[in-house]
Formats: C-alpha cells, sequence, structure tokens
C-alpha cells in the first residue's frame, strides 16, 4: 500500500471524551502512535486506522469500569485493551503478558512515553505464567475461542475473581461450545454482558464469570 492509498485515520468520536474524561488526553496521544506506527510494527492492519477509535480503542475503554484491583491482560498485543484500560483506569494495577518480542518492545514504550506506573509488561505466554492464581482479575480481546481462552486465563485468577473476556456476536455459542471448560475451572455466573450501551455507538461485548475452586 503506497503513501497515497494509506486511508485517513478516524476523527476522535464525540464518545471518546465522555469514555476517557480527564484521561482522553494520554488516550489521543496512544491513538496518535498506533496510527503513525501501528501497521509498520505489525500491531494493526492496513484497514484499521478509518476505525482505530470506534472499533479498538473505545471498544477497549469503555469495558474499564468493569476492574479494580491488579488485572492481567492476556496476549496485549498493540495494548488493546490493556494499555488503553491502564489509561482510563490509573487506580487499576494492570499487568500486561504478551509472548512476541517485537509488541512487548512497543508496550514498554508506550508505558514510558505515557507515564502509565500502573503498568506491568510481562514477556511470556498465559501458560508460562509464574506467579499462581494472584490476579483480581483477568481480560483479553481477539485471542482464541472461548474453549480455549478459559485454561489460558482462569488459572491466573483468584478464587472469587473475575474473567472479563471481550468477544463478538458468536460469545453465546463459545460459552456453550466451552462447558467442559467452565466445569474444569469451576467457573459461576457464566453470561454475556453488552456494555456501553448509549455511549458509544457499538456497545462493546464481554463475557463476564467468577473464577471458583478447581477441580
Amino acid at each position: 500500500m503506497t503513501d497515497d492509498t494509506v486511508p485517513p485515520v478516524e476523527s476522535e468520536p464525540a464518545a471518546a471524551a465522555v469514555v476517557f474524561g480527564d484521561r482522553i488526553e494520554p488516550a489521543r496521544r496512544f491513538a496518535t502512535a498506533l496510527a503513525e506506527h501501528g501497521e509498520e510494527r505489525g500491531l494493526i492492519g492496513p484497514l484499521e486506522r478509518p476505525r482505530l477509535w470506534s472499533r479498538h480503542i473505545l471498544n477497549s475503554a469503555v469495558i474499564a469500569p468493569l476492574f479494580s484491583g491488579r488485572v492481567g491482560d492476556v496476549g496485549s498485543g498493540a495494548g488493546l485493551p490493556g494499555l488503553v484500560l491502564a489509561i482510563a483506569r490509573p487506580d487499576v494495577e494492570w499487568v500486561l503478558i504478551e509472548p512476541m518480542e517485537r509488541r512487548v518492545a512497543w508496550l514498554q514504550e508506550q508505558k514510558q512515553q505515557l507515564g502509565l506506573d500502573n503498568v506491568e509488561v510481562v514477556r511470556a505466554r498465559a501458560e508460562e505464567w509464574k506467579q499462581g492464581p494472584v490476579l483480581d482479575a483477568v481480560t483479553a480481546r481477539a485471542v482464541s475461542a472461548l474453549r480455549t481462552l478459559i485454561p489460558l486465563t482462569a488459572p491466573l485468577v483468584r478464587d472469587g475473581g473475575e474473567l472479563v473476556l471481550l468477544k463478538g456476536a458468536g460469545a453465546p455459542a463459545e460459552i456453550e461450545a466451552a462447558q467442559k471448560q467452565i466445569r474444569r475451572f469451576g467457573l459461576s455466573d457464566v453470561r454475556v454482558e453488552l456494555v456501553g450501551e448509549g455511549i458509544v455507538p457499538e456497545p462493546s461485548r464481554v463475557v463476564r464469570a467468577t473464577v471458583g475452586h478447581r477441580r
């Protein structure tokens, strides 16, 4: 794709200021950095610039009120949702778990440039996590199907903690297909929630579940 055919970056939607409040400035800086360097660094595809805010940043940020304590983001990639959530919720401690070196480098750079003292970047696959079930919650976005994702995320969460996983329209079918894993990891109150209705044009869909005693 030549410079002449690079699609324009989406203008900041009015909802961004509502979602981020007094954290809008670092959100803008992150959006600019991702728009300028995301494709060349293999973080986003060439067609994502025209929907960078609505499809990616706001989709991630709108779920920020669901978290507290110390939260992991498995497969953080470009920082969607982890960096965005860390911007929106400086009162929460975020652990960004990502195995790919070039993505880890990006996450570390953005942590420094945005002054995100509430972020820890861990280069590892989720299954290599050494600290045990110590997190209050774990989130993930665009990683894998629920039946694969539950075994990667639930072992990181303390008993009584929560999974908050961003999903698409097929979330109910994914829950049905993951019943074995739901039982195996003692998940309860498994449900699909729409977040951001009336705030953003496209609400985010999450699968939420409480992590119980493992068998």
